[in-house]
């Protein structure tokens, strides 16, 4: 699973041109589900990201977390994020999760974000959204959770 973090003042999703949901302070999440994506990626993912330091201390440091300092998220799906561009001029998304299977996962993503205390909205999965961002920083964080460090 790929997951773009974005520190956010403020960020939306609008479907067919009705607000769908909105946060402030917080971290806005694009989702990028593959064929190969399981429990332990989601584990992997709700951890990292609720317990990540991305947010500043009266120092200016990154010393809080999204929980710490009991902001929300807003988690957006977004196939594109497996779109392979080495051959030709039109993305291939051979790699991106069947949308049955993402749903699944991207539901059990939400749940499991839910479940740590941290306010979570989401975007329309499988819908046309027009997603705003105000980024804070700016500060984006990109994580594969197949690139997790395994402890020996």
């Amino acid at each position: 699973m790929k997951i773009v973090v974005q520190r956010v003042s403020k960020a939306s999703v609008s479907v067919s041109s009705e607000m769908f949901s909105s946060i402030e302070c917080g971290l806005i999440l694009l989702v990028g589900i593959s064929e190969t994506d399981g429990t332990k990626d989601i584990e992997y993912l709700v951890n990292k990201i609720t317990n990540m330091r991305l947010f500043p201390n009266d120092k200016g440091n990154f010393e809080i977390s999204v929980k710490d300092a009991n902001y929300e998220i807003l988690v957006v799906s977004q196939f594109t994020l497996y779109g392979d561009t080495r051959k030709g001029r039109r993305p291939s998304f051979t790699e991106a999760a069947k949308p049955e299977k993402a749903n699944d996962i991207f539901n059990q993503l939400i749940t499991d974000f839910e479940k740590t205390g941290v306010a979570t909205k989401t975007g329309k999965f499988q819908s046309h959204m027009v997603v705003e961002i105000v980024n804070d920083g700016p500060v984006t964080i990109i994580i594969d959770s197949k690139d997790k460090i395994s402890k020996p």
